[in-house]
Formats: C-alpha cells, sequence, structure tokens
C-alpha cells in the first residue's frame, strides 16, 4: 500500500465516524450501492445513427446537436467505445439497445423481420463482459414513421408493420434476457403525436391500446423479459398532442400489468419525476426510470448531479424501491467526447444515489413524525456538508476505477490513441 493509499484510507476512517455519528452505516450504503446497475444507452455513442442506414432522418421529434469528432461508425467501434466507459464506472451495468443496431451482414432486414439471430454479436459481447441487454423497437427513422404516426396510425397496413416489429422485437428480448440469465426490459415509445390541436384525440388513442393489446399478445417468460411503456408530454412535431400520454400508459400500465416508464425528460419543467415514483409504485409492482436533463424542454442533455437528479435517488432509497425500479440513462449530446458523455452522467447518478444511501432517513423521518418540522430542515442541511466525496473515491477504488477527475485522462488517452482516427 502506498503512502497516498494510506492517506486515503485514514481519510475515509475519519468520514466514516463522521457519518456514523449520524447513524449511518457506510459500508451497509456501499454495499447496497455495488447491486446497483445502470443501463447505459447504446445511442449516445453514435448520436442515435444506429446502423440499418436507411436513409431517413431521425425524425419522431428528436434531435442530436454538436458534432464532436470520433462518433462510432461501426458496431465493433461502439462496443470498444462502451468498453472504455464500463471500464470507468464503478460497479457492473448494462446496455440498452435499440432495433436500429441490429448486424445483418450488410443485407436490408425490414424492421418486422428482425430476428435474435441479428443480435449475435452484442449478446456474445455482453456475455463476455458479464452485463446484462435491454432493449428497444426503434419506432422512427424510418419511411412508414415520416407522417409522425405509428401504433397509432390510421392506415392499417402501417399499424400492422408496426405491430409486427413490436412482436419480433419482444421475441429478441427475451432471446437477450434468456442467453444472459437476466431479464431483458423491452421499452415501446413511439413519437405518435401532433403538431397542432387535432380535433379527433379519442381515435389515436383506441386505435394505440388495440395496437399494444396485439403487441403484447404473446405470452413470453417474464424471466427473460419485461415489457414497458413510455410516455411523452411533447416533442418535435408533436407540440400540441402525443397519443401516448403519461396518463395513457400508466392506465394502459395499471389494466395490462407492464411496467411504466418514467423519462425525467418527458414533463413539464415545473413537474416532478420524482414525486411520481411514489405516486405509481402504489398501484404497480415494477417501474422503468429514464434518467435525463431537460434544460427547457425535452433536450437529454448529459445528466449532472443536479437538484433533479438527487431528488429522484432521494426518493429511491427513502422509499425502499432500488428493487423496483430499473434505471436506465437517456441522453444524446454530440458536443462533447461521447464516451466522456456516458461516463459523466452515469457516475453522476451513482454519486446521487451514494448521497441517498448516506442520508440519516431514519432520523429524519422520526422529527417528521414528530412534527419537529424545524430539526428536520436544519438537519437537512447539515448533512449536505458531510464528506459524501470521500466516500465516493473509496468506492471508486475499491472498485478499481479511477478516482475523481482521473478518469478523463484516461478519456483523454483514448481519444488521442483511437477516436481521432476516426475523422
Amino acid at each position: 500500500m502506498n503512502p497516498s493509499s494510506v492517506g486515503r484510507e485514514r481519510v475515509f476512517e475519519w468520514a466514516r465516524e463522521e457519518y456514523a455519528a449520524w447513524g449511518v452505516d457506510v459500508g451497509h450504503a456501499l454495499g447496497l450501492l455495488s447491486k446497483v446497475a445502470i443501463s447505459l444507452h447504446c445511442w449516445q455513442g453514435d448520436d442515435v445513427g444506429g446502423f440499418e442506414n436507411t436513409g431517413e432522418a431521425i425524425g419522431g421529434g428528436l434531435a442530436v446537436t454538436g458534432a464532436y469528432p470520433g462518433k462510432a461508425r461501426t458496431p465493433d467501434e461502439l462496443r470498444d467505445d462502451l468498453d472504455v466507459a464500463f471500464r470507468l464506472i464503478p460497479g457492473k451495468h448494462r446496455l440498452n439497445l435499440h432495433a436500429s443496431y441490429a448486424e445483418t451482414s450488410g443485407k436490408a432486414v425490414a424492421r418486422d423481420a428482425l430476428e435474435p439471430a441479428h443480435f449475435g454479436r452484442w449478446i456474445d459481447w455482453a456475455r463476455i463482459n458479464g452485463i446484462g441487454l435491454d432493449f428497444n423497437p426503434t419506432y422512427f427513422a424510418h419511411p412508414l414513421a415520416a407522417s409522425g404516426y405509428t401504433l397509432a396510425h390510421a392506415d392499417a397496413g402501417i399499424r400492422q408493420f408496426w405491430i409486427d416489429h413490436g412482436r419480433v422485437c419482444r421475441r429478441i428480448g427475451a432471446a437477450m434476457g434468456q442467453a444472459l440469465g437476466t431479464a431483458c426490459v423491452t421499452n415501446v415509445w413511439i413519437p405518435d403525436g401532433s403538431k397542432d390541436a387535432p380535433i379527433d384525440r379519442k381515435a389515436p388513442r383506441e386505435r394505440l391500446a388495440a395496437a399494444l393489446d396485439e403487441v403484447f399478445r404473446e405470452p413470453l417468460d417474464r424471466d427473460h423479459v419485461r415489457d414497458a411503456v413510455e410516455g411523452k408530454l411533447f416533442g418535435l412535431g408533436s407540440e400540441s398532442y402525443v397519443a401516448g400520454s403519461h396518463e395513457f400508459y400508466f392506465g394502459y400500465a395499471i389494466t395490462r400489468g407492464v411496467l411504466l416508464c418514467l423519462d425525467s425528460g418527458h414533463y413539464h419543467p415545473t413537474e416532478s419525476t420524482a414525486d411520481k415514483i411514489s405516486a405509481v409504485l402504489q398501484y404497480l409492482s415494477e417501474i422503468l426510470l429514464h434518467v435525463s436533463r431537460g434544460v427547457r424542454w425535452d433536450s437529454d442533455h448529459v445528466v449532472i448531479l443536479s437538484d433533479e437528479t438527487q431528488a429522484i435517488a432521494q426518493e429511491l432509497v427513502r422509499g425502499h424501491y432500488l428493487d423496483r425500479a430499473r434505471i436506465g440513462l437517456d441522453y444524446f449530446d454530440a458536443s462533447i467526447n461521447r464516451v466522456a458523455a456516458w461516463v459523466i452522467g452515469c457516475r453522476a447518478f451513482l454519486k446521487a444515489l451514494l448521497a441517498a444511501l448516506l442520508e440519516p432517513t431514519a432520523r429524519l423521518r422520526d422529527h417528521e413524525s414528530a412534527g419537529d418540522l424545524t430539526s428536520r430542515l436544519a438537519y437537512l442541511e447539515e448533512v449536505k456538508m458531510l464528506p459524501l466525496g470521500v466516500v465516493w473515491d473509496h468506492y471508486c477504488e475499491t472498485m478499481g476505477v479511477p478516482l475523481s477527475r482521473m478518469w478523463l485522462d484516461e478519456v483523454r488517452a483514448y481519444e488521442r490513441d483511437c477516436l481521432e482516427r476516426r475523422r
């Protein structure tokens, strides 16, 4: 053990004692954190491009800004980038894939004809790395999505194409879960909506509910695949109406027994995603949680240790919901190093979870129950100054990942040695 390590160990013991004085067991908190698996999103690495080459723009209300060099151009490059990111994030995590990231050996394969074999290399890579996979049908960047409608489309033929796409994606998700021994969350998000106020809000939602019932009709083993549905407030081109709103999907999830996805960028800026967690989990057994950062709108900025991020983590911990929430990241920033974006966002949410796990929640709850709101507020402010950073560095060191700013040195070296060659 070198002198710097000895010094860090002594500082950590001091931090442990500081937290113990508040009734917090640091070792227990770190043990809980080590069990949290966050699903990184593949689309941060290539600006939601995928490898399908349909010739269509992203569409679906999605927009990626920036032109930072080094974007992944092939599945192998994307996997290389992910390998670097995973090495710099403490813990064992997952990868979230979109259907448009299929590998078809250069052959054109329609989305309603995709098979598990088209994701065989992803499954092999995940198995080698000991991680799980999650999956998403891709209801955008396609000629049959150009109108802005897919599962709620008025044309029965187009609607059937997207139903069949959803069906095959569930089978792919089940194959991933079975192969890797961990259930794959297969999440349905569609862009369907209207730029201006529609006269008929009812019919698209009736068509959507019926289409989803068809997508989910085939019984599949829940140990292999978990179905989820994701709502949204609005998008580019669907500013006035979204068929799959939060309210629509909340009702659908309750009545159909699927997971509800709460995306922290998909609500009005004055709404709190954290507040919704305990509300919906009164009626649902499990949720999918997409952590993002909206700036004025659903802009999918890289997650940081913001008040909203911390509030989400606090609600998960205070409500004992960590085992009832599947957590993933969802953002895409092409203005900065894309590998760094993964690392910044994932480490930020893990820090938020650690802070929540180190909160003296029992003591604060006792004050609240006794009506002593003065002590509750005073102590909430005081615990903000406890040595969280010391515990975080200790966790990173025990997990074998770089401390503090040192992880960025590794990203910069990878950028010089690899990413710059992609110009």
